[in-house]
């Protein structure tokens, strides 16, 4: 199934983090907190302003961004754990 976000909407895919501690201790799912770090998807085309005239998305498919950590709302698509969220709640691109 393809998806395509509106206005200014993002799809993201959580980027999972290490298991381990620095000590190597090993995390057990039930004590691990969800990644606030994801790789961008999909982007709508961006709001619009009161003129009608649009703002364009500062983030495109494939960046890796950052982003709150009670962010988006929760979709299954396809079969994978995938976040809908506002542009403006991302908090910034990582590199």
């Amino acid at each position: 199934m393809a998806f395509t976000p509106l206005h200014d909407r993002v799809l993201v895919r959580r980027i999972e983090s290490d298991e381990k501690t620095a000590g190597g201790l090993i995390i057990p799912d039930t004590a691990k907190e969800k990644p606030a770090e994801g790789e961008v998807i999909a982007v709508g085309e961006g709001a619009r302003k009161d003129s009608g005239e649009l703002i364009p998305m500062a983030v495109k498919a494939g960046d890796k961004v950052l982003f709150g950590k009670w962010s988006g709302t929760e979709v299954l698509i396809d079969g994978e754990e995938l976040l809908i969220m506002k542009e403006s709640d991302i908090m910034g691109l990582l590199s």
